[in-house]
């Protein structure tokens, strides 16, 4: 293709990253793979050069490929030198100390790690590598373990195959938060030209160290010290009969043996899942919330008359439970884990008086409002924050500097997501796991499984049910255009009502303000900005809409509540209709927007 055809076919910016490929240091074999495409496949180009894959918030999350919107070799590179010139902006040599590298099952995710390694030996910077993969947890703990000035971690959790990226934690071992997620973000942007990427060609060299067992062992003795019941654990773990997969990921690597120091040692792997493999051949979207990923596992948990399924997702920070109950097995969703292992927390710590006056809980915006009707039952605080473990991460490490902050117990989110203590700052589905089997066995001992546990719950603080609609778009710049028209549109133009409920109060989180929408009142909010809003009904429901931090998608939100039933079972269908029918008004009044506004 001529210049004078790329001018015809792509706009400015997409002409001026590609030439700068074609022309640029880049590797003959990746110059190349752009030529046949240009020829091939010219819409692929648009969306591969339309823009630079941006250092987000926490890192960077795409699909990879050539192209400087895609991950890859020169786009992890790009971000690897930004965090390098960071730090050494940041911080005097003798505060410099080392920065620690994970990585995940996923294709290329071994080689992003090497090359980070050798760029930051590059720029003086001591790098230790982990030599196998290993669970996001692990990275986030080895961070702290370790005194690290920051931590890299190669994955993309959950997304299909296709996607990689790389999260980034600071020295508390949680995802960089401001002021230093724009710091970095400014020293990436600085970067233009690949030439001043700094890199070493060989992983022998003094600032590089392989990592083998030292933070996994230093892990299981964190991590043996979260039990509550520690006799019944060791005594009994064994009659709990688990079934465990890993869905091709890095929890293979080190749950199995934090089980079993914790006394559950009647282990049931499904073995096609627990090889490691990019391509997750027997679960496309390997993630937890699916009923298709957990179909082998549920299959395994049948044939072996198993107590309770455990799935984590490729990088472990994710965690999804089956149960059988009566006969049939039973999928317990994000929500009702965080209800229930806060309902175990908190009846552990109390009949034991070890509960901390100053205990506290928080969990996420979009997350069940049980959550609040637990804390406040034990006469605990609790506190929101946004979407994202981050947030959580942020609370722990502020009340730690403040003489008379909080102590952090226990957090969550909805989507499968918690953490128990503060040795680690991101989710952490590893300890998490023993936890849910802790719980699972002390329900087991009293005849019980974990869905007559939630259904107490129900009967205890009345029905609570949410549901996630998610409203994919295109990968692409259309795409993300079109998410944006729609968030933009709703919050210039709120509905007053939906369905047959009043909107009473609105919460929009890009302009910071809480709206009584019957009174007009407001009043600032206090969490960072962010693309949320938030609508809480005259029924005591609430919808949040957000577009997806990694994904090209919108979510919807819903939780509703139900305290007259007539049983648990009657209250929940109603809950679920009652929820889908919101979900279902909102978004055709976004359609209908989309269309006035066209």
């Amino acid at each position: 293709m001529n210049s004078a055809n790329l001018e015809s076919t792509f706009d400015e910016i997409t002409q001026k990253n590609l030439k700068n490929w074609l022309d640029g240091g880049y590797d003959q074999t990746t110059k190349q793979e752009i030529r046949r495409l240009l020829k091939e496949n010219p819409k692929e180009i648009a969306d591969t050069f339309y823009t630079t894959l941006s250092f987000g918030t926490g890192g960077l999350r795409g699909v990879m490929g050539v192209g400087s919107n895609r991950m890859n070799i020169y786009t992890v590179g790009t971000c690897i030198q930004g965090l390098c010139n960071y730090l050494k902006k940041e911080l005097t040599p003798s505060e410099l100390s080392s920065v620690l590298i994970g990585y995940d099952s996923r294709h290329h995710s071994r080689e992003f790690a090497e090359k980070t390694a050798q760029i930051l030996a590059a720029n003086g910077i001591k790098a230790l590598l982990f030599k196998a993969l290993r669970p996001t947890p692990l990275v986030s703990f080895g961070c702290r373990f370790k005194h690290c000035s920051a931590a890299i971690m190669f994955t993309a959790s959950h997304n299909p195959p296709q996607y990689n990226g790389c999260k980034i934690y600071w020295n508390d071992g949680a995802q960089v938060l401001p002021p230093h997620d724009k710091g970095i973000m400014d020293e990436v942007e600085a970067i233009t030209d690949i030439s001043t990427i700094k890199s070493i060609s060989t992983l022998a060299h003094p600032l590089i160290e392989e990592i083998d067992v030292e933070v996994d062992e230093a892990y299981y003795e964190m991590a043996s010290h979260l039990q509550h019941y520690r006799e019944d654990n060791q005594c009994d773990g064994k009659s709990l009969k688990i079934v465990y997969t890993s869905l091709h990921g890095t929890g293979i690597t080190v749950a199995p043996k934090t089980l079993e120091r914790w006394g559950f040692t009647n282990l049931h792997f499904v073995e096609k899942q627990i090889i490691p493999d990019g391509d997750f051949p027997t679960a496309l979207s390997p993630n937890p919330e699916e009923l298709s990923a957990l179909s082998l596992g549920i299959a395994k948990l049948k044939e072996i008359d198993g107590d309770i399924l455990i799935a984590n997702d490729p990088d472990a920070d994710r965690v999804g439970v089956a149960v059988k109950h009566e006969g049939n097995i039973e999928l317990i969703n994000g929500n009702q884990m965080a209800s229930l292992l806060l309902e175990h927390v908190c009846e552990a710590l109390t009949s034991q008086n070890k509960m901390p006056a100053n205990g506290a809980f928080i969990k996420t915006i979009v997350t069940t409002e049980l959550f609040s009707a637990i804390a406040q039952y034990y006469q605990k605080a609790y506190f929101n924050v946004l979407p994202g473990f981050k947030y959580i991460a942020e609370k722990i490490r502020l009340w730690e500097v403040d003489p008379v902050g909080r102590q952090f117990i226990f957090g969550g989110e909805e989507s499968y997501g918690y953490l128990l203590g503060t040795s680690v700052r991101d989710k952490d589905a590893i300890s998490i796991s023993a936890l849910i089997c802790e719980m699972a066995l002390q329900a087991k001992l009293q005849g019980k499984t974990l869905i007559d546990l939630l259904n107490g719950i129900y009967e205890r603080y009345g029905i609570y049910d949410e549901m996630l609609v998610s409203i994919p778009f295109k990968e692409s710049k259309e795409g993300k255009e079109q998410i944006a028209r729609s968030m933009e549109l709703l919050q210039r133009r709120p509905p007053r009502k939906i369905l047959d409920c009043d909107v009473l109060v609105l919460e929009d989180y890009r302009r910071s303000v809480k709206v009584d929408l019957k009174s007009h009142q407001s009043e600032a909010l206090l969490l960072p900005k962010s693309d949320v809003l938030l609508f809480w009904l005259s029924d005591g429901s609430k919808l949040v809409i957000r577009p997806s931090g990694t994904e090209p998608k919108i979510k919807i939100y819903c939780g509703v509540v139900n305290k007259k039933f007539t049983s648990v079972k009657k209250g929940m269908e109603e809950c679920k209709q009652h929820a889908k029918a919101l979900i279902e008004a909102l978004h055709q009044l976004m359609i209908e927007d989309q269309e006035n506004s066209a």
